[in-house]
């Protein structure tokens, strides 16, 4: 072994779990350190979760809004990707547990995240799916379309109308989004396209628990998304939980039953279970609490960031679970694992927000930053900018802005692909042809 060979190999090892956005900031900030770096994930690409909703209602492609992990960090020299799943952690031998064996850290940064939360009621994943990852896009975009295809050729009016029922349920940014989405490619994209049913008539319900939409943005920006929303044909039910669901209804709080084919979850996520891994006392979301530098209590070479961690800003506000605060957290635990290195006291993290938007629709968004807010065109045009900013690579960026126009101009949708094993719907169920495929002689 030569002497740069044992330099290397002796060199602090960092551990870093997860390529989301905090796990993949954390890893960019160690390049120019003096050490090693493992980044193990499940998947082998980096995921821009907010464009997810439109994978799964057809505007983009998975390839438009994922990364290999290998290819976007080819030119660091001290790091390592490592595919498989992580399983816990064991503190006193210092190793993170995996399915590909356990891996021993110097430091180790758990950016895990968060999955579905039921409250309770786990039964209701196998009815009403939620998004997270591209698996997940491609699965609603394939029940969405189905939707449209079983209509087609169903008879029986009531049935029609049980498939052509879609319900959001949750009124944040992604609930607002996927029903917008929904909205727009039924009455446009989908419109020219079917015969016997008319994509238009598809009924879209946005079901939130709480008083308003996104509770986050004040209460003007709330209300303009409602009116939006409802001018596109979507029907807002703000203070109406769900309190039962089955494979063709929902139930809301009062004992409402809708006949809805397809249920769309968006009413809240819970963090994975790395509080457990690391022997700490997981806050009411399943958040691990952290120090003020972002590491588990009593174990200092440990850190928990994004969506998994419990962290407040200055004013005591709980850290929104969005992708600028994990960059931010992971960026920052970059810095602390640099300093200690170097024997320098480790700075505190101080969460800046940026603010807030999300999309509606066409020529339709709500921004708020700061004591600025957008709404309509020049919300919706700034909310563009910013996604396709953020995104990795060129490529992506032409890719998704090239879609964007496309689809502004014909109101198509070009990813409109049924993918995975689709069963013939019964023969019963469809009616004889319009006359008018059948024209005389």
């Amino acid at each position: 072994m030569s002497e740069a060979e044992k330099s290397a190999a002796a060199r602090p090892h960092v551990v870093i779990v997860g390529a989301g956005f905090g796990g993949l900031e954390a890893a960019r900030g160690l390049a120019k350190a003096p050490v090693n770096v493992t980044l193990i994930d499940r998947h082998n690409y980096h995921c821009f979760q907010p464009l997810l909703y439109q994978v799964a209602t057809a505007t983009l492609s998975p390839a438009d809004i994922a990364w290999p992990i290998r290819h976007i960090l080819s030119r660091q020299a001290n790091i390592t990707m490592v595919m498989a799943r992580a399983e816990g952690v064991d503190r006193a031998r210092r190793e993170l547990l995996t399915s590909e064996g356990p891996i021993r850290f110097d430091f180790l940064v758990l950016a895990t995240g968060a999955t579905h939360s039921y409250f309770g009621q786990p039964e209701w994943a196998r009815f009403a799916p939620g998004l997270k990852d591209i698996e997940d896009a491609t699965q609603l975009r394939r029940r969405i379309l189905l939707a449209f295809e079983r209509a087609e050729v169903a008879s029986a009016p009531e049935t029609r109308r049980r498939l052509l029922t879609f319900a959001i349920i949750g009124g944040g940014p992604t609930g607002v989004e996927l029903a917008g989405s929904i909205a727009e490619i039924s009455r446009h994209a989908l419109a020219p396209d079917f015969k016997r049913v008319d994509p238009r008539t598809a009924r879209i319900l946005l079901i939130e628990a709480g008083p308003r939409l996104l509770p986050a943005l004040p209460e003007r920006l709330s209300a303009h998304a409602r009116e939006r929303l409802e001018a596109m044909g979507v029907e807002v039910m703000t203070g109406r939980p769900v309190v039962d669901m089955g494979a063709d209804h929902v139930t809301l709080e009062g004992g409402d039953t809708i006949a809805a084919a397809t249920k769309i979850w968006a009413a809240g996520v819970r963090a994975s279970p790395a509080a457990e891994w690391v022997g700490v006392t997981p806050d009411r979301a399943g958040r691990c609490r952290v120090a003020p530098d972002l590491s588990v209590p009593g174990a200092p070479d440990i850190f928990v960031i994004g969506d998994t961690a419990a962290v407040t800003d200055r004013e005591g506000r709980p850290v929104p679970g969005i992708a600028p605060a994990a960059k931010q957290m992971g960026d920052h635990v970059a810095a602390v694992v640099a300093a200690r290195l170097s024997g320098y006291p480790a700075p505190g993290f101080r969460y800046r927000h940026a603010g807030d938007l999300a999309t509606i629709g066409r020529n339709a968004a709500v921004v708020k930053l700061g004591r600025i807010e957008l709404t309509g065109f020049l919300g919706w045009m700034f909310w563009g900018l910013v996604h396709v900013y953020f995104l990795v690579g060129a490529r992506n960026r032409i890719t998704v802005a090239m879609s964007w126009l496309w689809n502004y101009l014909t109101y198509q949708r070009a990813a409109r692909l049924i993918t995975g094993d689709v069963e013939p719907a019964p023969v019963r169920e469809i009616g004889p042809e319009p006359e008018h495929l059948h024209p005389p002689g």
